[in-house]
């Protein structure tokens, strides 16, 4: 520094935390090496003058911008704002500098070629002996690393949270399949548990295909219906796209009215065929789907009592769904109508 600049004003500084006495006799030449040779980025600003310029920066400044000691000299540190910096981040520090107060701000802002880095601004205002404004202290710290890091571990846990919540209703719906099923045969026991619980695999599947958003009606039903009716089978509606939490509960319900139609309905004969329509209808998600079966060789007639089968698509139409079921046996087969209103009922319903 040329020996020729003065002190202006009534400026001693604070005093070390810590300092002894070979120090201490040195602590402004030494505050001044601290300053320039810290890793922190640091300016000052002049508060008496316009605009409160600039009028000393650090090397880490310089190197973390990008600008030279030329471009930044004289010039309020606005500059270093662009599109995308916040306009409420911009405001609070306008507002500390009013009320000479200190502040901690993080700030987009860019360097000289333009790239973004986030930016932990801690502003301080320095007065005189006699509390008159006079210079502002600015250190910096790039967080953009530490910005990044924070948001993939947001993301992982939401991820994770969401991979526990799936996880969780899918293994509550196999535990209710596990505790429900019922014959008097082990090995017939252990294949409707196991066809249901591959059921659940394939619209898992298909999810997963889909990125864990909505799925079209068509493909839940004819994944299902493949697998027992390929070929006997007619499908036609416009396209429905069903939300991603609807798509297992959905698909069980296709499972199970086609394996009550492979073997006891009507494709259980060989002149058996399967119609399956829709229509949207209400809210997002919501469809009215018929469900015709015909071709048998004698008269239906409504069975006795409900089996686990025709129970469980009853309670995820009727309360999970919150939709209507009807079905009408008549001579040549059966007709089913399902009415499910979309997401907005599914809402309503968990808030209930």
């Amino acid at each position: 520094m040329p020996d020729n600049f003065k002190s202006t004003s009534a400026l001693h500084g604070d005093a070390p935390a810590a300092a002894a006495t070979t120090a201490w006799a040195d602590r402004k030449e030494l505050a001044s090496a601290a300053f320039e040779r810290t890793r922190m980025p640091i300016v000052i600003t002049d508060a008496r003058q316009p605009d409160n310029p600039i009028v000393l920066a650090n090397k880490a400044f310089l190197d973390l911008t990008g600008y030279t000691s030329d471009e930044v000299l004289g010039r309020n540190c606005r500059f270093l704002q662009g599109e995308g910096t916040s306009p409420a981040a911009v405001a609070e520090i306008r507002a500390a500098i009013e009320r000479e107060r200190e502040t901690n701000v993080e700030i987009l802002n860019f360097r000289r070629d333009g790239s973004p880095f986030w930016n932990q601004l801690h502003l301080s205002p320095i007065k005189d002996d006699e509390g008159g404004l006079l210079y502002y202290f600015a250190s910096q710290i790039d967080v953009t690393k530490h910005r990044m890091i924070q948001t993939l571990e947001a993301a992982e846990h939401r991820l994770l949270m969401e991979v526990d919540h799936r996880a969780k209703n899918v293994l509550a719906v196999v535990d209710g399949i596990v505790r429900l099923s019922k014959t008097d045969s082990a090995p017939l026991y252990a294949a409707a548990v196991q066809r249901r619980v591959q059921a659940l695999a394939v619209a898992h599947a298909l999810l997963a295909e889909r990125g864990w958003r909505d799925v079209p009606l068509d493909e839940i039903v004819s994944r299902q219906v493949a697998h027992f009716a390929f070929g006997r089978t007619v499908m036609s509606g416009p396209e429905v796209l069903i939300p991603a939490v609807v798509v297992q509960p959905l698909a069980l319900v296709a499972h199970e009215l086609i394996v009550n139609a492979a073997t006891h309905g009507a494709l259980a004969q060989d002149k058996g065929r399967l119609q399956v329509s829709w229509q949207a209808t209400g809210h997002h998600g919501g469809f009215n789907l018929r469900w015709e079966e015909s071709g048998r060789r004698k008269a239906g007639s409504p069975p006795g009592a409900p089996g686990f089968g025709t129970t469980m698509v009853n309670a995820i139409v009727q309360k999970q769904l919150q939709g209507e079921i009807l079905r009408d046996w008549t001579s040549d087969g059966l007709k089913i109508n399902i009415s499910i209103p979309g997401t907005a009922a599914l809402s309503t319903a968990k808030g209930a």
